[in-house]
């Protein structure tokens, strides 16, 4: 240890002007399928031209991985480079975040960056590593939010959340920084989480547009296993009245739930809900009728609440780009652009629709799947799309290497330099598969399960009823039928077992 703290400090002694700045744009629940660089089914109705820029500018990775799908354990992924067995996050029902462990924000603020937080951290206990920081209390709110301040205080700000994360950010990079070391910036936004309240500038985008269904909105869970079906994450039967939907007063529809207000609205001035109410009376006011018309049926029901989620979904998303583009603005004008490195990701996807879902969780692809852009200047060559399999424990030895400092190697993930540097391309020695595990939780009920990602096959294992569940995610990208039953696929069987249990060895799972 004492050899390695000298390393740190002689690496402060050395070159300290000349290493880059690091700013970590990260978003909650941004799947790819809302990310126009991605491709899909969203990308001509509702462009994120402002993330885009960095795909344009740098690099996009199309296997990207989450280990833990959902907010606070991703987070304690990233910031120790560690699982989360490793870690001790297993789940949001976690009492805190240890942040006596090591970090790499610590080891950052030791090499001589500064280091900043500002936004959405979910991990309970306060930041450790950060010179300074300005958090969201939990999962924060939209509108007016509060923030917890560095002196234990917590103070209200009056607009929209992701504006305001931005502004933030924006003054501790301009006033409040030393202008003669580097730094790293974590901007974390809330947006677009759950309950999706957009901007006030944003209530009318998309009015009169139908957006398309996923072609799995009305998955029935046949062919695989039954657990699917008893998860409480549905469009159709788990969305809230108020709270998910943002209709007014008590449910009058059996196929609506009101255990969760919207707690949104109730934070607005006079002025936002005035603007709110004016923007989403007319449409629910008329669905209201018709349900007490009794003219809508259960599909109906279910395509209209699909319609009403991803529209605000995406208004949350356009904002969010929007604010990217500000932030993105800001270190080309002032120079900064030249030697920061930018990477924008989310700390997990998430469903819009796919197999009748909200929330994540699930290892199928549209959870498991985050995005990574990074732009490099000098390094990354612009336009680059990786095939490279990464996952959210990689960032931590990234970073560090980024900055000169030795990686620990108690670390479990990878430093990605080696495919940065070489237009995207993994290097022979690269990892063959990734490991994910959701340790459960009683919230949206499902179930525990951990498994692995080959370039072609998912295998996972349900340790409630001992199945095994394998998609050839070639011919069944929708992961629809699972085939650990076909005999065609037993030496892949036997293969992604094989795959299971060495990376379980690798990672110490117990």
């Amino acid at each position: 240890m004492r050899a390695f703290s000298f390393l740190i400090l002689t690496l402060m002694t050395c070159a300290a002007v000349d290493r880059p700045n690091i700013v970590f744009l990260f978003s909650d629940d941004h799947a790819l399928q809302a990310i126009s660089a991605y491709g899909g089914r969203l990308k001509d109705i509702a462009p994120t031209p402002n993330i885009d820029r960095l795909a344009t500018q740098g690099a996009i990775f199309e296997r990207s991985y989450c280990a833990n799908s959902i907010c606070g354990p991703s987070r304690a992924c990233i910031l120790t480079g560690k699982h989360s067995h490793i870690n001790g996050f297993l789940d949001n029902n976690n009492s805190s975040f240890d942040g006596s462990q090591p970090t790499f924000p610590k080891f950052l603020q030791q090499a001589g960056y500064q280091t900043a937080i500002i936004g959405k951290w979910h991990l309970v206990s306060e930041p450790t590593g950060f010179d300074f920081w300005e958090i969201l209390p939990g999962q924060g709110e939209y509108y007016n939010p509060d923030f917890i301040e560095m002196d234990g205080t917590t103070k209200r700000f009056k607009g929209y959340c992701t504006d305001l994360i931005t502004d933030k950010a924006l003054d501790w990079l301009k006033n409040q920084r030393s202008k003669d070391k580097p730094f790293v910036l974590m901007c974390q936004h809330k947006a677009p989480h759950r309950n999706w309240v957009p901007a006030e500038r944003h209530f009318n985008l998309f009015d009169g547009q139908e957006i398309p269904e996923p072609p799995t909105l009305f998955d029935d869970y046949a062919n695989r296993s039954k657990a699917l079906a008893k998860q409480a994450m549905s469009i159709a039967k788990d969305f809230n009245w108020s709270h998910d939907m943002l209709l007014p007063g008590k449910p009058t529809d059996p196929r609506f739930t009101d255990k969760m207000q919207n707690r949104e609205y109730e934070r607005m001035d006079s002025s936002q809900k005035a603007a709110f109410d004016q923007a989403y009376s007319r449409e629910n006011e008329a669905f209201m009728a018709d349900l007490a018309a009794g003219k809508l049926d259960d599909t109906a029901v279910t395509r209209w609440k699909y319609q009403r989620y991803i529209k605000d979904y995406l208004r949350c998303v356009r904002a969010l780009d929007e604010n990217i583009g500000r932030m993105l603005d800001y270190l080309d004008e002032s120079g900064l652009s030249k030697n920061t490195i930018v990477i924008y990701s989310s700390d997990q996807g998430f469903y819009l629709g796919e197999h009748g879902w909200y929330d994540k969780r699930w290892i199928f692809e549209e959870s498991l799947s985050m995005p990574f852009l990074i732009r490099w200047p000098g390094v990354v060559k612009p336009g680059t799309r990786s095939k490279a399999m990464i996952q959210n424990i990689d960032y931590a030895p990234t970073f560090l290497e980024i900055a000169g400092v030795p990686v620990p190697p108690e670390i479990q993930g990878r430093s990605l330099i080696p495919v940065l540097k070489n237009d995207g391309q993994a290097p022979a020695d690269w990892r063959k598969g990734i490991y994910y595990a959701y340790y459960g939780e009683e919230t949206h009920q499902v179930a525990k399960h951990d498994g692995v990602r080959n370039d072609r096959y998912k295998l996972f294992f349900l340790p409630d009823t001992h199945e095994w569940q394998l998609f050839d995610l070639e011919k069944d990208p929708q992961e629809l039928k699972s085939v650990q039953d076909n005999p065609e696929y037993s030496g892949v069987l036997a293969d992604m077992q094989q795959l299971y249990q060495s990376l379980r060895n690798q990672y110490k799972v117990k």
